[in-house]
């Protein structure tokens, strides 16, 4: 019995380790393997926790500006419903306003410091090559936007069936061509620096009234003969002559005026002349162009600070103007095709036109120079401003870019004042969808006429909102349309004009980006510049002298030698 139950009982304690081996070996396995999921997702999740502050280190203010954009405008649609009075809105747009406000409070500061100093350390030449260069890719692109803002009214035909509806503006002085056209030439030239900080010139038209001459109304004006019942007798009937005096002659006479808006191109002019001769005069010139880099720096430390503001204000700003515009509806069944062809034209030139110039000519992913853009992009989508958005614009430039700091200054400013892109392709869709409503048929000279009209008056409108309304009567004028028809369109020009202030903001930041590629060895960068101090503390000191030029000498302290500019040298320094 025994013998037969022993090799049962090993059995059972085989049966037995094994079991317990297996559950050992499980045990092991489900250990090992959490203590791998708890170790991999605690390195995803420091992964992930440290992208995310890396993330929203460097892009927590665009997201916050994008959000607000939107939330804006949720805000300002569900807002509608609740009819707030016109004190309401007031109220309810003050952050906005103050917003709007912080920014045009930098634009005169910035413009005058940027230019005069980024001028001043600049050699004529360079200087003289870069603005040639500017000013001509400007005109170039802004002649383009119109060609595709042209091709596309023509090709849709937007004005197909629309009528004209609402209130018109009663007929009135219109301004001519050549009017506007000499408005812009006076501006270049302010007859007061203090004043062109807040207003610009203007020709006004007042009406003259002319009484005509007894001779004149007897000639010309017409007698009626009624035959009227008698009052005691209706049976007999007499004649009554009645005599029309025509009405006076009214006459339009140009008189000098002005309006409340920052003469910006005068401005500018201004500052980039000082810039130009402070940079001649040399060592005498030195004091201003400090005073003029601290300004600019105290600017741009405003704007660092300020910028935290911009989501806040953005909410209110957009949704104040959402609860301003007519019924979204009834504006997109009159215009809505105008809309989408302004629209298409600004998306083809901003994506495409504008990216494919700056690959061509830096050799550069465009997409990439625009993603460090996109901030100021949303300010401009918010504010409908250019000019306000020129603070954001230069900041995006030197931070994000690395574009160098006396480009930037020069070209920007430039850019805001003549560089309209948008506002060009506006004016050239507008004119012709003008026309269309009033079944009027364009010849081929007309439409070369409306395109180097718009390109011309685009260069005078100002960096506000909305200025394209005021220099839109310039191309109408030039090709016999009607100038009250602009009501027509002012329906939804408060929400085109702040995409085409995207696309000229755009448009100058890329052109900075081109102009520093082109001008590059123009402009040494600071690395080289310190090599080259380097180079120079390894000469001997006896020819330290003989690389100077006539207005620069060297100044050594210690072991450091610095090129310090100069008026006079004498054989000491030698």
């Amino acid at each position: 019995m025994d013998q037969l139950l022993l090799p049962t009982q090993a059995h059972v304690a085989d049966a037995w380790f094994t079991h317990l081996s297996t559950v050992v070996f499980w045990r092991t396995m489900l250990e090992c393997m959490k203590n791998s999921i708890q170790s991999l997702f605690s390195i995803r999740w420091a992964n992930l926790k440290a992208w995310g502050k890396d993330f929203f280190k460097r892009n927590g203010l665009l997201t916050l500006s994008v959000l607000s954009v939107v939330g804006g405008c949720l805000l300002g649609f569900l807002l509608r419903d609740m009819n707030l009075s016109d004190q309401a809105k007031i109220y309810f747009s003050f952050p906005g306003e103050l917003l709007m406000r912080m920014l045009k409070m930098l634009i005169l500061p910035l413009i005058t410091s940027s230019l005069m100093s980024s001028l001043s350390a600049m050699d004529a030449r360079a200087c003289g090559r870069m603005g040639l260069i500017t000013i001509t890719y400007y005109l170039w692109t802004t002649f383009m936007a119109v060609i595709v803002g042209i091709i596309l009214v023509l090709a849709i035909h937007p004005g197909k069936g629309t009528e004209k509806q609402g209130n018109r503006v009663g007929g009135g002085p219109v301004m001519t061509s050549a009017d506007a056209l000499l408005d812009l030439i006076r501006n270049m030239f302010p007859a007061n620096l203090i004043e062109a900080t807040f207003q610009q010139y203007r020709t006004q038209l007042v009406p003259v009234i002319q009484a005509r001459s007894i001779s004149q109304i007897s000639a010309g004006s017409p007698n009626y003969v009624y035959i009227m019942p008698d009052d005691t007798n209706p049976s007999i009937r007499r004649p009554v002559l009645l005599e029309l005096t025509p009405p006076p002659e009214i006459h339009y006479k140009s008189i000098p005026g002005s309006s409340k808006e920052m003469n910006v191109l005068g401005i500018v002019i201004f500052s980039a002349t000082i810039g130009l001769l402070l940079g001649k005069m040399g060592e005498r010139g030195t004091p201003l162009v400090n005073v003029c880099q601290c300004v600019n720096e105290c600017v741009m430390k405003i704007i660092n600070a300020a910028v935290w503001y911009f989501p806040f204000g953005i909410v209110f700003l957009v949704s104040g103007k959402i609860l301003e515009m007519q019924d979204p509806r009834e504006v997109g069944e009159k215009l809505g095709m105008y809309a989408i062809t302004v629209l298409s034209g600004l998306l083809i030139h901003g994506v495409i036109l504008l990216p494919t110039f700056f690959l061509i000519m830096t050799r550069k992913n465009p997409f990439k120079y625009i993603r460090g853009l996109l901030q100021a992009l949303v300010i401009a989508l918010a504010t409908s401003s250019s000019s306000a958005t020129l603070p954001i614009t230069m900041k995006c430039l030197l931070e994000n870019n690395g574009i160098d700091r006396r480009i930037a200054r020069f070209v920007l400013p430039v850019g805001a004042t003549i560089n309209m892109d948008g506002t060009a392709l506006y004016e050239a869709v507008a004119a012709i969808f003008i026309a269309q409503v009033n079944e009027y048929e364009l010849d081929f000279g007309q439409l070369v006429t409306i395109s180097i009209t718009a390109t011309a008056a685009s260069i005078g409108a100002a960096g506000i909102p909305q200025a394209g309304l005021v220099t839109m009567v310039i191309v109408l004028t030039s090709v016999g349309l009607p100038a009250d028809d602009i009501s027509l369109i002012v329906a939804v020009d408060w929400a085109l004009d702040r995409f085409r202030t995207m696309i000229n903001v755009l448009g100058d930041a890329l052109a900075a980006g081109i102009i520093s590629h082109i001008c590059r060895k123009d402009f040494l960068p600071e690395a080289e510049k310190e090599n080259l101090t380097c180079d120079i503390q390894n000469l001997p000191m006896t020819e330290i002298p003989l690389l100077a030029s006539k207005d620069c000498v060297f100044e050594v302290i210690g072991d450091t030698v610095t090129e310090r500019p100069a008026v006079y040298y004498n054989i000491c320094q030698v």
